[in-house]
């Protein structure tokens, strides 16, 4: 079964992080090169595991691929060309600004728009110069842009030089200034993105209420940047091949109803719906297999298994609760469990007779709308609202940045204001105060602030102190989040992620993150594993199977402490079913 029928010269792969965008993007590019077409398969991923993948050498060149004629890779590594990036930007003022300057330079140059927008500033050498890639009949990109990204690059302001001056501190504009030279690179990239007849955009999602939900938000952001050529993926749908398994029945039930629920800005676009398959998608007989229903034939399990696992979060739970107070952070990249996991610690604290405030930024809310009831008299629920945050952090910065600026330069400020990095920063001070509650109570935060910005905010209070010597004016919150984040005895920071390749690979740089920041996480949590559920369906065996090498790398190498959690057969949500993940006994026989 082809992933996409009749497709466009060039193809752009997104997702959210562990969706398969990858694979999808593999899969595709050998499904054409066999076809006698000559494909360039280009991956911009930081921690690109092409050469896995397709089980070869790949380098920042294209290169043949092993066993496919006509395919050729590349990896674009912009975590390289954001360092020699911010370098460019930096070096001119090395001693000229003072040290902790300097510092908080580098550090607004280190966040995940900087790293977007070097990353653009790469393919778009491909994709702006058509001449340079003539010779190959498909483009197929593993990463796309961004909605926000475009928005910049789409800004006329945007090329005047207008943030060399700009003393915001967001960190989003900073980069953009030293792309100027490329402009006319950019804007044919951009013009290319929105040709329908040349470019097809593919959504990748799974088949879970809140990756479509993903899905849908990115659908309708790049429609109205004019890019209207889309299509869906949805990767991972399952259906149960054995009556028996009590697991394998409720995950297709889930499967279909999140596929009922689909949200209407993607339901109408032309849809693949690929199997759940058994095996890793690495190599290239594997990606062969993508899109077929029955794989199961010549599998049969290892009989590996990891006896000694910690399931659920009840060990973790007691130990936080030896102190009686504090602050307890679930960290991690959407969609792997953090609310889940914040949630069910919260309602086990106030189950053992603690004061409890758990504080979220969950959009939906309806995990804390069913935890606020009289059954739970120890628990406050207090939701940080991202928008309100967000629109009082940017009127703030509008009234005082902006004040003085041009008609041009405020449509600029206000673009920059409208990036993931300013939300980041609204909901940090939020946090702040947050986080102060938690001398005589516990406080449970669920989306808690990244390593880049906990150092942002360290960098800025240096410079502050520094330059201005006026930090007796910084609210004393603030001003005590960092020790008190760092304070090992007073914050516990769990990293949550899924026992699959990117979750837990993205999870490992999270927690390189924090230590940069002084911050050393308390535990892991894998969630949604199969590990501690005896399933007899043939694929999840399979998967089971596969689970095994990211919990061993997690639980030998990253951590000292690892809380399993099962998959579920209901959504986790509701009180009763929150205690399930720190009940005494193993969950999975409920």
């Amino acid at each position: 079964m082809p992933l996409l029928e009749d497709p466009t010269r060039i193809l752009f792969f997104t997702g959210k992080g562990g969706v398969g965008k990858t694979s999808m993007a593999c899969s595709t590019a050998v499904q054409l090169a066999e076809q006698g077409l000559r494909v360039l398969l280009v991956s911009t991923d930081p921690a690109s595991n092409l050469h896995d993948v397709l089980a070869t050498k790949i380098t920042n060149e294209p290169t043949p691929v092993n066993g496919v004629p006509n395919l050729y890779a590349m990896n674009i590594d912009p975590a390289e060309a954001a360092r020699e990036y911010r370098e460019r930007m930096v070096e001119p003022y090395r001693g000229i600004l003072p040290d902790a300057a300097v510092a908080s330079m580098e550090e607004q140059f280190s966040g995940s728009c900087t790293l977007e927008i070097a990353a653009f500033d790469e393919f778009s050498r491909l994709l702006g110069d058509a001449s340079s890639t003539s010779e190959f009949d498909h483009l197929i990109f593993d990463t796309a842009p961004t909605g926000h990204t475009l928005r910049l690059l789409t800004l006329p302001s945007a090329w005047s030089g207008f943030m060399e001056t700009s003393t915001t501190g967001t960190s989003c504009l900073g980069p953009l200034a030293g792309l100027q030279a490329q402009q006319k690179v950019y804007q044919q990239s951009v013009a290319a993105l929105s040709d329908a007849a040349t470019t097809t955009l593919v959504l990748v999602a799974r088949p879970e209420v809140t990756a479509l939900s993903e899905a849908a938000r990115t659908s309708q952001e790049l429609r109205r940047l004019g890019v209207q050529n889309q299509r869906l993926i949805v990767n991972g749908v399952f259906s149960a091949h054995s009556d028996n398994d009590e697991f394998a029945t409720a995950m297709e039930s889930r499967c279909k109803q999140a596929l009922e629920s689909m949200p209407e800005e993607i339901a109408s676009l032309p849809r693949t719906a690929v199997p759940l398959i058994p095996i890793g998608l690495m190599g290239v007989e594997a990606l062969k297999q993508v899109g077929q229903s029955d794989v199961l034939s010549d599998l049969c399990p290892s009989g590996e298994s990891l006896p000694d696992l910690s399931v659920g979060l009840s060990a973790l739970v007691d130990e936080i609760a030896e102190s009686g107070h504090g602050v307890v952070m679930t960290m991690g990249k959407g969609g792997v469990g953090k609310t889940t996991v914040a949630a069910s610690i919260a309602v086990a604290l106030a189950d053992r007779g603690h004061q409890v405030l758990l504080s979220t930024t969950d959009p939906a809310a309806h995990l804390a709308t069913t935890m606020a009831t009289d059954s739970l008299p120890n628990l406050k629920v207090a939701r940080i609202d991202p928008i309100q945050e967000t629109r009082e952090y940017t009127a703030e910065v509008m009234s005082t940045a902006g004040a003085e600026l041009d008609e041009q330069g405020r449509a600029l400020l206000e673009e920059d204001l409208r990036s993931p990095c300013t939300e980041e920063i609204a909901v940090f001070r939020a946090f702040a105060r947050t986080v102060a509650n938690g001398n005589d109570r516990f406080v449970v935060l669920d989306t808690a602030p990244t390593g880049h910005t906990i150092l942002l905010l360290d960098s800025a209070l240096a410079y502050h102190r520094e330059v201005s010597r006026q930090s007796s004016q910084m609210p004393e919150y603030v001003e005590q989040l960092l020790p008190r984040l760092r304070d090992p005895e007073f914050a516990r920071i769990l990293i949550v992620t899924l026992p699959e390749a990117t979750p837990v690979h993205e999870a490992t740089q999270l927690q390189e993150d924090l230590r940069r920041a002084g911050i050393e996480p308390f535990a892991w949590a894998i969630n949604q594993s199969l590990q501690p559920l005896a399933v007899t369906d043939p694929v999840l065996i399979q998967r089971k199977q596969r689970e095994i090498p990211f919990v061993r790398e997690v639980s030998d190498e990253l951590s000292q402490r690892l809380a399993v959690l099962s998959w579920q057969k209901e959504p986790p949500s509701g009180v009763q079913n929150l205690r399930r993940f720190t009940s005494e006994f193993d969950s999975a026989t409920r």
